[in-house]
């Protein structure tokens, strides 16, 4: 897995898993790969996957079942997707409107591109 500097490590694995998720790789209720097994899958410690792990178990979107492994929770799709829509809102789309805003781009050349890519 290729790594960005701009952010940790473990929560690009998180990023990556909640993908995976999002792919229908991991169906809810369905276990994923262990510590171990996912730690190989990326090439990294074991020690920050687990920390990715517990990420995703804090924020609801995988839970273990002691001794059996983590598997993916119900409802874990639309949970990923609610917190990457607010995210988009709150942090992304202010910095692109701004960006916008700075290189004297009108809404309607953004509307006949969206358009343009939602045929």
């Amino acid at each position: 897995m290729d790594f960005k500097g701009n952010k940790a490590i473990y929560l690009q694995i998180a990023d990556r898993l909640c993908d995976e998720i999002l792919a229908g790789q991991y169906p809810e209720e369905e276990r994923i790969p262990s510590v171990r097994e996912y730690a190989a899958q990326v090439e990294v410690n074991a020690n920050t996957v687990v920390r990715s792990y517990d990420y995703l178990q804090q924020s609801e979107i995988i839970y273990n079942k002691r001794g059996i492994g983590y598997f993916v929770a119900k409802g874990a799709q639309a949970l990923i997707k609610d917190l990457r829509k607010k995210v988009f809102l709150d942090e992304e789309l202010p910095e692109l409107f701004q960006k916008m805003k700075t290189l004297d781009i009108p809404m309607s050349e953004i509307e006949a591109l969206f358009k343009q890519y939602n045929r």
